[in-house]
């Protein structure tokens, strides 16, 4: 079992930028694919980032060219650094590990962007 541990989440004006971090709770063995995605109320989960073992990335079209993501396997940590941000941002961001078959969420953070 792994637990994630989101943060890094919080308001943020239009044009600004934010780090959220996820800390998983144990060293990850094998093969896997770590990131986040995003849902608002009344909408699907939809794909931020996600990075994989063999190191590629892969990004949602919605913030193409303005997130990246990164980890550091040291601290079993993904981060992903959010610039010049916009109101439809807006949502609540989960992690999300899949990993030897099976898929783990953390409990997601908010992030508001607004003036």
């Amino acid at each position: 079992q792994v637990q994630l541990v989101e943060s890094g989440g919080g308001l943020v004006q239009p044009g600004g930028s934010l780090r959220l971090s996820c800390a998983a709770s144990r060293k990850i063995v094998g093969v896997y694919r770590m990131g986040w995605y995003r849902q608002v109320p009344g909408k699907q989960r939809e794909l931020v980032a996600v990075t994989a073992t063999d190191g590629t990335t892969n990004y949602g079209d919605a913030v193409k060219g303005r997130f990246t993501i990164s980890r550091d396997n040291a601290k079993n940590t993904v981060y992903l650094q959010m610039n010049s941000l916009k109101p439809e941002d807006t949502a609540v961001y989960y992690c999300n590990l899949e990993n030897l078959g099976r898929q783990y969420w953390g409990q997601g953070t908010q992030v508001t962007v607004s003036s």
